[in-house]
């Protein structure tokens, strides 16, 4: 497969720049090859809007992140624009992700940011700047109007990019999509960029540590219930509120037995939690909804054939889609690790993003 091209341009780009190092080695290569660049920052989050004093976690696109943009497109000589988008935000992606979670979900933020807040505002800016493009710090490839894995598989972030409009494909550009992370810091470390030393952006960006529960707990008031073992119905313990569990998760459950419980289901209408063996939270069938096609010309003849991945940490693997009336039922080749309810499943044909949607139900 050829390389993906970055378009020889001395036309205007969008760049948004988080304050971390992918974007602002993303604006540095653009600027190199030609194009008239512009930095943009989104104010999304700042732990301040929180009730608990003694968070300190500084989140990307918080208030300093984008202090550090700043200073970055400073480096560059790059004109930067900083936008507060912190009502939207809590509106589009943490007040979802609350509510996910409290009926029994395992929502992906990055991917509602990314389908409601950051490309339809890069997009908006483009047009009200006149920038032909658009480009993001991601990890990913576009090549002849199609969405790629990017080549480090380990950053790879096509994933939470499916819910992209395919109509805007041919405005977007990813530079980092050919690289490998270990380059990108080389570069910015060569360059002395602002960034360069800054630590890894961690799975969600306004959650310290991965800490959900305590994060959604400071905005809801929690209900206690029944954490029960599913083979035999026996209550073992009493969970301190549903949104304290995910499918899969093993840790935390404070349950002592021979063998390790693993949360099996979660059952929001009973406030319930239930446990079962590790084989148990393996499944092979998941009813999928809310889908975005890319590549529609795949989906004319049904059953489909491809590779799908039901989250981001996770490999896709082999699976037949078949067509449902609000969605489409996925049957894997083999049982999967915990396919979780609100999490994305995202269909691949090859290198190539074909499509996704959010999981609905755990079919079998």
């Amino acid at each position: 497969m050829p390389s993906t091209l970055i378009p020889p341009s001395n036309e205007k780009v969008i760049v948004g720049m988080s304050g971390g190092v992918d974007s602002s080695v993303a604006a540095l290569i653009l600027k190199q090859k030609g194009f008239h660049v512009e930095g943009v920052s989104f104010i999304l989050y700042e732990a301040r809007l929180r009730r608990e004093p003694s968070y300190r976690h500084v989140a990307c696109c918080s208030i300093q992140a984008i202090k550090e943009a700043a200073l970055v497109a400073s480096q560059l000589d790059i004109p930067h624009t900083i936008v507060d988008l912190r009502e939207e935000f809590i509106d589009k992606v943490i007040n979802p992700f609350i509510d996910a979670y409290t009926r029994g979900l395992t929502p992906n933020p990055c991917v509602l940011c990314n389908r409601y807040i950051k490309f339809p505002h890069l997009l908006r800016i483009a047009d009200e700047k006149g920038a032909s493009y658009i480009s993001t710090g991601h990890y990913a490839r576009i090549q002849d109007g199609s969405l790629l894995k990017g080549i480090d598989r380990k950053k790879d972030q096509s994933y939470v990019l499916y819910v992209i409009n395919k109509g805007d494909i041919g405005r977007l550009i990813f530079p980092l999509g050919e690289m490998t992370k270990t380059e990108v810091r080389r570069i910015a470390n060569s360059l002395n960029l602002y960034s360069a030393k800054r630590p890894e952006s961690q799975e969600i960006c306004f959650i310290e540590d991965k800490r959900y529960g305590k994060f959604i707990e400071d905005f809801i008031n929690p209900v206690e219930g029944p954490i029960i073992e599913i083979k035999t119905g026996k209550v073992l313990k009493t969970h301190k509120g549903i949104f304290y569990y995910t499918i899969g998760q093993r840790r935390g459950l404070g349950i002592s037995s021979r063998e390790p419980y693993y949360v099996v289901k979660i059952d929001p209408e009973q406030n319930t939690v239930y446990v079962g063996s590790k084989e148990e939270v393996y499944r092979k069938e998941i009813m999928v909804e809310d889908l975005n096609i890319l590549e529609p010309q795949i989906f004319r003849d049904f059953p489909v054939r491809a590779t799908v991945k039901i989250r981001s940490t996770m490999p896709d693997v082999g699976a037949t889609i078949y067509p449902e009336k609000n969605g489409a039922r996925i049957i894997f080749d083999s049982p999967q690790w915990a396919p979780a309810p609100g999490q994305s499943a995202v269909f691949y044909d090859n290198e190539c993003v074909i499509g996704g949607g959010v999981i609905q139900k755990i079919l079998g």
